[in-house]
């Protein structure tokens, strides 16, 4: 179809019917908006005819108003300013993207009186390197971002023509919405497993905060809506289940979570890490505060390596073991290739792998705990903060020095090998990486499970692949 068109086109201009022609949409038709809050135009109206300020009335500054209700004749709220008017400017404001589509190049050069940013800072500073925005807000924006540094570049302000070197979309958290079904022209509701025609009820959005899973709470139903006081139930087992579906989070869907509740009853950082353990970041994602719980557990099983319930304090100065210093700088790689790749789901499931090789260890050494507190600190910044001055740190743990990952402590000195008999997993055996096959044999064939396996019988075969498999055949 793509080369029929170009085809079509060429054949239209030959015959000198038609011209092939390009057309953009951009989805703001208009560029002023009727508020305050936004760029004054630097416009004088004079007899119906638009003219720009000079130089030395600029900057045009918004004044300060009283009020921001709408002008006389529906205006913006600059036209209830007598001052403002008489002087014939613009009521007018420019709208969110006149600003936002530059200001990263004033980020540059913020207190340059003299340009918006000196042509040597961009040059130093150069593009943004990662912009991560939402599909939603990001399109409008990325587009007149572009237009307005194509524009500053043609213009020779700035050395580069696309204003971002990487773009992220984080997917949006979706809500799992739930479902009461109401037999048609009754208020008799109907469990969702006693439903044989789905044609005979509707199905109605129900709030998920009055849902427990998918159980109902019916009395809390009876009282959310007038409409719904005199319902009755047809119950599962005593219980009513709804119906579950994932749908974009929406208030008029009852599917919206309010994140403050969560956070007074699970605390900031549990709820970061949740968004964060939910899936990866750019995809779209449905919430399930039941969930939360794990991570929850997590953040709970970290404070208990410094301080125990009965015990209180537990951490200690003792130098740590092979084992421990293994533990910490796989951490330290993983968590480095995980946020570096913006993965942070599995960074998280990395971190409580951690801590619970850590709690396995009984490891509650300071100089294994304080490198993980700064690698934890992005993720979980406020238990990190609060524990980092447990540790009788007097500066703020964001000034800390990252934790340097050392290959030394991770290289692998033996292996865990399944151990086969006839082709049959009988048991696992731990041998070092170094030992040759006749020690591995010899090993194997000590064993006293192998043996119990073997019955007495001759050895046929002994199959060794090193750092896979042994398959002993008998």
């Amino acid at each position: 179809m793509r080369d029929a068109i170009a085809v079509v086109n060429q054949r239209l201009e030959e015959m000198g019917i038609g011209k092939a022609k390009v057309n953009y949409r951009m989805r703001d038709a208009a560029f002023s908006r009727q508020r305050y809050w936004g760029e004054p135009f630097p416009v004088k109206w004079i007899k119906g005819t638009a003219y720009p300020l000079n130089e030395i009335e600029l900057p045009l500054l918004l004044p300060e108003v009283e009020t921001y209700s709408p002008g006389p004749e529906g205006e913006g709220p600059l036209a209830n300013i007598p001052e403002w008017v008489a002087k014939e400017l613009e009521t007018n404001t420019m709208p969110g993207y006149a600003g936002s589509s530059w200001y990263f190049l004033r980020y540059m050069d913020p207190h340059n009186t003299d340009s918006f940013c000196d042509r040597k800072v961009s040059d130093y500073w150069n593009q943004v390197d990662l912009y991560i925005g939402g599909t939603e807000h990001a399109v409008g924006h990325l587009l007149y971002s572009r237009l307005w540094t194509k524009a500053l570049y043609d213009l020779g302000h700035i050395g580069f023509d696309e204003p971002f070197k990487k773009l992220l979309n984080q997917g949006m958290i979706q809500g799992s919405s739930r479902f009461v079904y109401r037999l048609k022209g009754t208020n008799e509701y109907i469990s969702l497993g006693l439903i044989t025609d789905f044609e005979t009820v509707d199905k109605l959005h129900v709030d998920v905060n009055i849902v427990d899973g998918v159980e109902l709470d019916t009395t809390s139903f009876k009282t959310w809506k007038p409409d719904f006081a005199n319902a009755t139930f047809q119950l599962e087992d005593g219980k009513y289940i709804c119906g579950s579906e994932v749908e974009k989070m929406s208030k008029s869907k009852f599917n919206t979570v309010n994140p403050d509740e969560l956070v007074q009853k699970y605390g900031a950082d549990t709820f970061r890490m949740y968004e964060m353990f939910l899936g990866p970041v750019e995809q779209s994602k449905p919430w399930d505060t039941k969930g939360i719980e794990g991570v929850h557990r997590f953040i709970k099983k970290l404070w208990r390596l410094f301080y125990d319930e009965m015990k209180g304090k537990v951490w200690n100065e003792d130098a740590a073991t092979a084992e421990e210093l293994k533990v910490l700088h796989k951490t330290i790689r993983k968590t480095e290739d995980d946020t570096e790749r913006f993965s942070f789901n599995t960074a998280v499931s990395g971190f409580m792998i951690c801590v619970n090789d850590l709690a396995d260890l009984k490891c509650n050494k300071r100089s294994v705990l304080e490198p993980l507190l700064i690698l934890l600190t992005p993720y979980a910044p406020h238990v990190c903060e609060a524990l980092w001055a447990e540790l009788g740190n007097t500066g703020s743990i964001l000034d800390a020095s990252y934790p340097l990952f050392e290959s030394k402590y991770v290289v692998e000195s033996s292996k865990e090998y399944p151990v086969s008999i006839n082709g049959r997993v009988r048991t696992n055996i731990n041998i070092a990486l170094d030992a040759s096959a006749e020690e591995v044999e010899k090993i194997v064939l000590d064993h006293e499970l192998v043996q119990k396996w073997m019955e007495g019988k001759p050895l046929k075969k002994f199959i060794f692949v090193k750092g896979k498999m042994i398959n002993v055949v008998i």
